[in-house]
């Protein structure tokens, strides 16, 4: 007889649960951040002088997005962290939006690598790597940082308190709801 508790323990009530060797392999890509940093910035400042990227543009798209998604994930289409990072938002059982700047960093183009360090701008460390997670409008960092989330139960109860919809769930206004 198999006996299902989620309903007793809502910390353990994702779906999936947080590779552990991908949670420390994010946490360790923080001795990296400075060289990333730099990296980062001169990748956007080459090709966004190339393509003639309007970093306000940039910026202003990524307030979009933010105000108009409840939950929203930027990402990498190559990258485990990114990979992992969908897969904690998907076992949540909420809705999230998904944009992948490209298949990696080093593959960016003008617009996407002007992108990338307009992300680090909503982190306090400054971090330029992916994913970045968004919730209610805010930044609650990157893989390591969901994977933190997921584990205390806590991303659950951010989803629910931003009123991200569930998955299937039906929106708009009806009369007979």
């Amino acid at each position: 007889m198999k006996i299902t508790i989620t309903a007793l323990l809502p910390a353990l009530a994702c779906a999936y649960s947080p590779n552990g060797a991908i949670s420390v392999a994010a946490k360790g890509m923080n001795l990296l951040k400075p060289i990333f940093k730099v990296e980062a910035e001169l990748q956007a400042a080459a090709l966004g002088a190339i393509s003639s990227v309007n970093k306000q543009s940039v910026k202003d798209e990524i307030n979009e997005n933010k105000s108009k998604n409840k939950a929203l994930i930027y990402t990498y289409g190559l990258s485990p962290f990114s990979t992992e990072a969908v897969s904690i938002l998907e076992g949540t059982g909420y809705d999230f939006t998904q944009i992948e700047l490209g298949a990696e960093w080093f593959l960016l183009g003008g617009r996407e690598s002007v992108t990338r360090v307009a992300l680090s701008d909503e982190v306090e460390n400054g971090s330029t790597s992916l994913p970045k997670v968004f919730i209610g409008g805010k930044c609650v960092g990157g893989c390591s940082e969901l994977s933190d989330l997921a584990k205390s139960g806590e991303l659950e109860s951010m989803l629910s308190k931003a009123r991200v919809p569930k998955k299937g769930a039906k929106s708009g206004f009806s009369l007979f709801k």
